[in-house]
């Protein structure tokens, strides 16, 4: 069957898209569609503008005989803001706040398209870099962990609270709570993660840092390597936090239950330097 440029372009550009960090060799699409390898050096051109003029991402070509090209998921700046100070619009809403201080987030959540475009971002901050796996806990980092590692076309490895029989024989920590001080206890199956996997850890919300200084514990149990830290919102009034080096997106500075106010600012992602 033979494909016209503009379904070859369509077809490749889907194709890419649903892998990145995936090298495909030219030979791949030149036998898919029957064509000579230059015109799908031409149609991959095309492609690699479109990218970069919207927004969209990175298409690097890897030269040589086992060479072939290479999507990286990039947001523009631009787009980046305006994503970003979305979020704090809706964080800011008077009628999220819970009884004792606390945010309601479910709605930020679980909705697929405000989930979808933080996986991109946060994705886009460490595209580039050699990440195997990315880490959550159990239960509301689990949507935003899924849709970075569908950017990153890696595994999801979530901690839970207690061992499931489902998971078989499993690692057990005790960690401090970096809040409350208390100790507090995660677990992780033996088969969730290799040994050696370079680990992005993603959350969405941190105040001390307790939880994710706890998955770094996990991963020395795994001889795993921290490959860096993301989270949708952070605390900022925090006395001592835990963990250091992060990217957030949202910053919480303050919540006057009284007057019903919610005050939150962009976070670290522009000025985060891997």
């Amino acid at each position: 069957m033979k494909f016209r440029r503009s379904e070859r372009l369509i077809d490749m550009t889907a194709y890419l898209l649903e892998h990145p960090r995936q090298l495909v060799p030219l030979t791949y699409f030149a036998e898919k569609y029957g064509s000579a390898k230059s015109s799908i050096s031409e149609d991959l051109g095309i492609i690699k503008e479109t990218f970069e003029q919207r927004g969209i991402g990175i298409l690097q070509t890897v030269p040589g005989a086992a060479g072939g090209v290479k999507f990286y998921v990039q947001v523009s700046e631009k787009k980046a803001r305006a994503v970003i100070e979305e979020l704090c619009i809706i964080m800011a809403t008077p009628d999220r706040l819970l009884p004792g201080g606390y945010l309601f987030m479910n709605d930020i959540i679980g909705n697929p398209a405000i989930v979808q475009e933080v996986g991109r971002l946060l994705a886009s901050a460490f595209a580039r870099k050699n990440i195997e796996a990315v880490m959550t806990v159990a239960t509301k980092g689990i949507p935003i962990a899924y849709a970075v590692a569908n950017q990153l076309n890696v595994p999801v490895v979530i901690v839970r609270r207690d061992s499931k029989v489902t998971e078989g024989s499993t690692v057990s920590i005790n960690y401090v709570s970096g809040s409350s001080k208390r100790i507090q206890t995660m677990v992780l199956s033996k088969r969730s993660l290799a040994e050696g996997s370079k680990v992005l850890i993603v959350d969405d919300f941190m105040k001390a840092g307790g939880t994710v200084n706890g998955m770094i514990n996990m991963l020395e149990e795994f001889n795993a390597e921290l490959a860096g830290i993301a989270v949708l919102v952070e605390s900022e009034n925090i006395e001592e936090r835990l963990v250091d080096e992060y990217l957030s997106l949202v910053r919480l500075s303050d919540v006057d239950v009284k007057e019903r106010k919610i005050t939150v600012s962009e976070g670290n992602y522009f000025s985060y330097k891997e």
